[in-house]
């Protein structure tokens, strides 16, 4: 169907965030002409980056229960604003009669040639252990860079807990900690693999680093895959 679907709530305000930046990449100059969405905002499914590192509740029974859920609803696409459950991708896929967009992907082909030479990755533990923007990243022949474990990653972590508690600004002031660390190891490009960090970048010092925000691309992606097939035309049931 001509819709898309937002399986959201992990975090709300990220979710909120991709709304926002979807509305505003749709060209658009009046109602009819925005594209049809539904979001299923579901914030009780267990951590995702705890399960992933071995010491949280599997939360897949309930990602794919969030799936079937826009699936139900006849949706076309299912965008996923929460990177870290992208470790389920291929679970999450299977299971849906919509295709999903994977936001990785999606932001490592917003990378120019001409951004840099190393990407710095920010994202959760669960996240970097689970590999998957390191080997979109290697597939490409892209260079990147992690943060240090016991040091800029610290800086990470709290951002992105400051973020999901409401606390945006104070979230900034860890991200501009660890964009600096970034820039003295050499990147040049940072992959913002975290849905709480693009709001934190706002208001953090992020000189010197060409900045890829994963929901940015996501709903970039989300509005090229739907007007493509003319969505922004088409009437609600069609």
């Amino acid at each position: 169907m001509s819709r898309i679907g937002v399986f959201g709530g992990m975090g709300p305000s990220a979710t909120v965030d991709f709304l926002d930046k979807l509305v505003k990449l749709t060209p658009a100059s009046r109602d009819q002409d925005h594209l049809p969405v539904i979001v299923a905002s579901l914030p009780h499914i267990h951590d995702r980056s705890s399960a992933i590192l071995g010491h949280g509740r599997d939360p897949l029974p309930q990602l794919l229960a969030g799936i079937d859920t826009l699936n139900r609803a006849s949706v076309g696409v299912i965008a996923i604003p929460c990177n870290s459950s992208h470790h389920w991708f291929d679970q999450m896929s299977r299971s849906s009669k919509a295709p999903v967009l994977h936001i990785a992907r999606s932001c490592v082909e917003a990378i120019s040639s001409s951004a840099g030479s190393r990407v710095a990755i920010f994202a959760t533990r669960g996240t970097l252990a689970s590999g998957f923007y390191q080997r979109e990243l290697g597939g490409r022949g892209i260079d990147f860079m992690l943060p240090d474990a016991d040091g800029a990653q610290i800086q990470v972590d709290a951002c992105v807990r400051e973020v999901k508690a409401g606390r945006t600004e104070l979230g900034a002031r860890h991200l501009t900690q660890a964009c600096q660390d970034a820039v003295r190891r050499g990147a040049t490009t940072l992959i913002m693999g975290c849905t709480e960090i693009p709001m934190a970048s706002r208001y953090a010092d992020v000189s010197g680093l060409v900045l890829i925000d994963s929901t940015l691309e996501l709903a970039r992606a989300s509005v090229t895959f739907a007007i493509a097939r003319g969505w922004n035309r088409a009437g609600w049931d069609s």
